[in-house]
């Protein structure tokens, strides 16, 4: 009888790689994980798994505590953390994906690691699918420009493979994925539509406070009432959990072709008939 040599005792400091093994069905080996993990996957505080700094602010006592044979992380990276990572003395697989390729490439990575090749593949294609359904009920010639912020101080353009979800989901996006911007430049881009999904604050961006202060109350978005929050771990989560992502951004682009889905919120209309 053959032995099974996959890692049997993880440790997850980034909440894509506790999805991705939630996914696969692998959940069971993490043995800790960070609490932005519990957000999207409350079944492993119900388990009883120890709760530890993520990958920004690893601390290597916590991770030999836990006794890992893998410790999984993702940026993004703080250099001191990745030292404290690999302080431990723990194998490390560091994920940095920027597009959805990568994020199919970091699925299958870690199911081919864990045994189950076959399960990472499921969960791709059930991914693109996912994305093909969208698209293909796109009409190419009604494409509102959004712009998607992943924060707000200083404001940062969400990441590339966001970008790819508003252009499967109908719109263009607008700006350079991933880099700063100011307040002014969006003001004078004047998107059609504005889409809020800041790290860590799952669906609590004050969307009205925003608009105030950077002076947008005269941008087409806010005048349609086209300002959305969408709960950040279903845009800043690389993992299946996009889909949702995907979804929500749908809902926001297109109204008219896809229903209001959870994880979306709109500006209070009350800002926008003042």
């Amino acid at each position: 009888m053959s032995s099974d040599h996959t890692p049997q005792r993880i440790v997850s400091l980034q909440p894509s790689a506790t999805v991705i093994l939630g996914a696969i069905g692998k959940l069971d080996r993490i043995v800790a994980c960070t609490k932005y993990c519990a957000d999207v996957c409350p079944e492993v505080v119900q388990s009883g798994r120890s709760i530890i700094a993520d990958s920004w602010t690893a601390h290597s006592e916590e991770i030999v505590r836990a006794r890992p044979d893998l410790v999984i992380a993702a940026v993004p990276y703080q250099e001191k953390a990745v030292i404290e990572i690999l302080r431990s003395g723990a194998r490390f697989l560091g994920l940095a994906p920027k597009t959805l390729a990568d994020i199919y490439t970091d699925i299958s990575t870690i199911a081919g690691i864990m045994g189950v090749a076959e399960c990472g593949q499921r969960v791709i294609t059930e991914m693109e699918r996912a994305i093909h359904s969208v698209r293909s009920q796109i009409d190419d010639e009604v494409r509102p420009r959004v712009f998607c912020e992943e924060w707000g101080k200083p404001l940062i353009l969400s990441q590339k493979w966001v970008a790819e979800l508003v252009e499967a989901a109908g719109g263009r996006f607008y700006g350079e994925p991933g880099q700063q911007i100011s307040s002014d430049q969006v003001r004078a881009a004047n998107p059609d539509v504005i889409v809020a999904a800041w790290c860590g604050a799952g669906d609590r961006v004050p969307l009205e406070k925003i608009v105030i202060q950077r002076g947008w109350e005269e941008l087409e978005a806010v005048q349609q009432g086209q300002v959305y929050c969408i709960n950040d771990e279903f845009l800043n989560t690389p993992a299946s959990t996009l889909m949702h992502g995907l979804h929500a951004l749908a809902s926001a682009i297109q109204p008219k072709l896809f229903p209001a889905t959870p994880g979306l919120r709109r500006i209070n209309s009350i800002l926008v008939e003042r």
